[in-house]
């Protein structure tokens, strides 16, 4: 998270937390918390629902500390939000809302900016031995992972098809990815053996900042819901995003505002969203008939649409 953060320019310091998940370790979340004390913050805005995560910010004595109540952290939090049983909004207004006070009406969508920083860029392009993006030789950059499950990572298959097509148009395809993408990765690579001339695997091969500087020059970016397609939009990419299981008014990509270069893909079967990691009804319809045809003409769609004055200025 921390390469993330230091690409977006509101952010003017991250500190990153060493606590694993689900691990309490108390006394070191109070010298974490007495150490933030020293800075003197005024409010603190905590976006998980834990009990654990309220618990530093109550150490540092922050004296406006705003979340949902979650864990019943009654005390823990004094600016305390209840989200509605009820079509509960998006995430992104979910997290909007505790900017304010509780019960108001939401205030305009801040820009999404994120800055690539182009020494990063050349060093890795340099490292991987890849070509910069030109005129004679696009890039597609394919982002196949989803680490809540399979049900929301289009089948390898049609990404390889996707891959040859792109290929024949004078593409050259960058498969980006965690090590734990991999696997899918290969499985892309062995459906259509043929695309290896024009497609270069590097799940694993990049960190996070390493994957948002080449994101920020490919032409077009194809992934699922994933956290590369949310780095993409607000990178401001042609990018088509693929929804299956999970919801695209529940966790839209947000390009800069009056952006016209992402393009969602989902079908909305009756089955869907179903939020599931596998598909409980063993067909996968919501991925497996979304066909490569169709996501191509979107991608070469957004590809030629230019980028607007709110997100160049992004």
């Amino acid at each position: 998270m921390q390469p993330l953060l230091e690409r977006m320019p509101e952010v003017a310091q991250t500190i990153e937390s060493p606590f694993g998940h689900g691990e309490l370790r108390l006394r070191a979340r109070w010298h974490l918390g007495r150490d933030l004390a020293k800075r003197g913050y005024d409010k603190a805005i905590v976006l998980p629902n834990t009990l654990k995560s309220a618990l530093v910010p109550f150490f540092a004595d922050i004296p406006l500390r705003a979340g949902y109540v979650g864990e019943s952290r009654y005390g823990l939090l004094n600016v305390l939000h209840k989200l509605p049983k009820k079509d509960p909004p998006p995430m992104v207004e979910r997290y909007l809302a505790l900017a304010d006070v509780p019960g108001a009406a939401l205030p305009p969508m801040p820009a999404t900016r994120l800055a690539a920083s182009g020494a990063n860029l050349a060093r890795t392009l340099a490292e991987l031995s890849l070509a910069p993006p030109s005129d004679a030789r696009p890039v597609a950059a394919l982002c196949p992972g989803a680490e809540y499950g399979p049900a929301k990572r289009w089948p390898a298959g049609h990404f390889a098809a996707l891959a040859a097509d792109l290929g024949e148009r004078g593409y050259a395809v960058w498969i980006l990815g965690s090590a734990a993408d991999r696997a899918m990765a290969q499985e892309i690579l062995a459906a259509r053996p043929a695309i290896a001339a024009h497609t270069t695997d590097l799940c694993g091969r990049t960190d996070l900042g390493a994957a948002i500087d080449l994101l920020a020059v490919a032409n077009v970016v194809i992934s699922n819901d994933s956290g590369l397609m949310h780095v993409a939009a607000a990178l401001d990419r042609p990018l088509v995003a693929l929804f299956g299981s999970s919801s695209p008014a529940h966790t839209p990509p947000r390009p800069p505002e009056g952006s016209r270069r992402t393009r969602i893909q989902y079908l909305g079967l009756d089955c869907s969203p179903c939020y599931a990691r596998e598909c409980p009804l063993g067909h996968f319809r919501c991925m497996r008939d979304l066909q490569p045809q169709r996501v191509l003409s979107e991608a070469l769609a957004a590809a030629a649409t230019p980028r607007t004055e709110a997100g160049a200025a992004a």
